[in-house]
């Protein structure tokens, strides 16, 4: 049944012919399971949004608790307490800048809020001439319209170029593939000259990247000394400093915000914020920027912008619970174990496989790049799909890994044990040698 009335999102239909879509029932802590009781390991969290693990019953309770007060209400006009508490709770965890948050209700809204809003203050404060934003190549923000304007990725721009707004592209770091030879490690970002001599453009509205790790590029990973660089760079040229922290926020980096170091003018949030619960997403923006729409209504200045589910009663409430729990009992250092042993196991496949061109990890992510040749690094041909192959091998072994490309990568929900980690790596090491081996 759902062959004939389901469109599911990035699938080629077709594969289906063969191979049916996992048919879950139920789900518990890091675990899915289908109609025949089989079990799954979560190891990409769901398309990276679970942190405390499927049906929390802390998560529950907040959910059953609110429920019972108010389903939903309208944000336009009218207030929350659920609202009003997590947006303080993300101010006093954002950088010290930020300090005025807008609700809407996912990753690509988060992003196309910050750009609207860049270019409205622009335009409000006698720039009118900035109107491009900067983008890194291989950077992912979305798939609406304006995020695909900064999307940096041909397989999701590549049919809808002709109607995308004219923003500039830039060569971003490419650490695994280095041109200049160098090491993530040890470098000083030298990839950094192109998007300095983009910079000094006279309209350029804003920057935006994702920190550290570029995630649907394949958990590409690049080190802070571009971000110092970025940072600098922005404020010298009056650009905005957008970060898409959709991905890497919440305790994924190992640090609760990536920014947590940084002044960007503009924080997108979503994913993990509720924990998978429901959707919802937050951009965080400064006073600057607020007071530059705050005027007379007649002068028409305010942000005509608005999400019918912006701020819902019940996403907040789990939100909130959600920081509640990543605030407690030395959570963040609960993770510092983890991601030894995650690191520790991921090594030693990349070291023992000739298959693995580089593993790679920032935290609680971390990725194994499958190559066809180790020494020059060269790719398996898209049509091989050994990545897809290491997929199927896993649902049979009972860890879900779906991957990015040839890139097999692990961002389980924040919960996992060590135990379940050295699972996770044992299994997609017997996954590739079955493929490829």
């Amino acid at each position: 049944r759902d062959f004939d009335n389901v469109w599911h999102p990035c699938t080629q239909h077709k594969d289906y012919e063969t191979t049916k879509p996992l048919l879950v029932e139920r789900a518990e802590g890091i675990y899915l399971f289908d109609r025949q009781g089989n079990r799954y390991m979560d190891a990409i969290s769901s398309w990276w949004v679970n942190l405390m693990g499927h049906n929390h019953p802390r998560l529950n309770a907040s959910l059953k608790n609110q429920l019972e007060k108010m389903a939903h209400v309208m944000f336009a006009g009218i207030t929350h307490q659920p609202a009003i508490d997590l947006a303080s709770s993300l101010v006093n965890l954002s950088p010290e800048n930020l300090s005025k948050v807008f609700f809407s209700d996912n990753g690509s809204t988060s992003v196309e809020v910050a750009l609207k809003m860049s270019l409205q203050y622009w335009q409000q404060t006698g720039k009118e001439n900035k109107t491009r934003f900067i983008y890194l190549r291989g950077g992912y923000h979305g798939e609406t319209l304006g995020a695909l304007s900064v999307c940096g990725m041909d397989i999701f721009r590549n049919k809808f170029e002709k109607v995308l707004a004219n923003n500039l592209e830039v060569e971003g770091p490419d650490c695994f593939r280095c041109p200049y030879g160098l090491n993530r490690n040890s470098c000083n970002a030298e990839c950094f000259e192109p998007m300095e001599k983009a910079l000094q453009e006279n309209d350029i509205a804003g920057v935006i990247v994702e920190p550290l790790v570029q995630g649907a590029a394949g958990m590409k990973i690049y080190p802070p000394s571009y971000l110092k660089k970025l940072q600098s760079a922005c404020d010298s040229n009056s650009v905005h400093l957008i970060f898409d922290e959709i991905a890497v926020a919440f305790g994924r980096t190992g640090s609760l915000f990536v920014s947590e170091e940084y002044k960007p003018t503009f924080l997108c949030l979503s994913k993990g914020i509720t924990s998978g619960y429901l959707p919802l997403a937050a951009t965080i923006t400064t006073d600057e920027i607020y007071s530059a729409f705050y005027d007379d209504y007649s002068r028409g200045k305010f942000f005509v912008h608005s999400h019918s589910y912006s701020a819902n009663p019940l996403a907040c409430s789990v939100a909130n619970e959600t920081l509640t729990i990543l605030s407690e009992n030395d959570f963040m250092e609960k993770l510092v174990p983890k991601i030894a042993k995650m690191k520790q196991l991921g090594q030693q496949i990349s070291d023992e496989s000739k298959w693995c061109g580089e593993f790679r990890q920032q935290g609680m992510i971390a990725a194994l790049e499958l190559v066809k040749n180790q020494e020059s690094k060269e790719s398996f041909p898209s049509e091989s799909r050994v990545g897809y192959k290491v997929y199927l091998e896993g649902l049979k072994r009972g860890v879900f890994l779906r991957p990015l490309g040839d890139v097999i990568y692990f961002i389980p929900p924040l919960v996992i044990t060590e135990d379940e980690i050295t699972t996770m790596m044992n299994v997609a090491e017997e996954c590739i040698a079955a493929v490829l081996d």
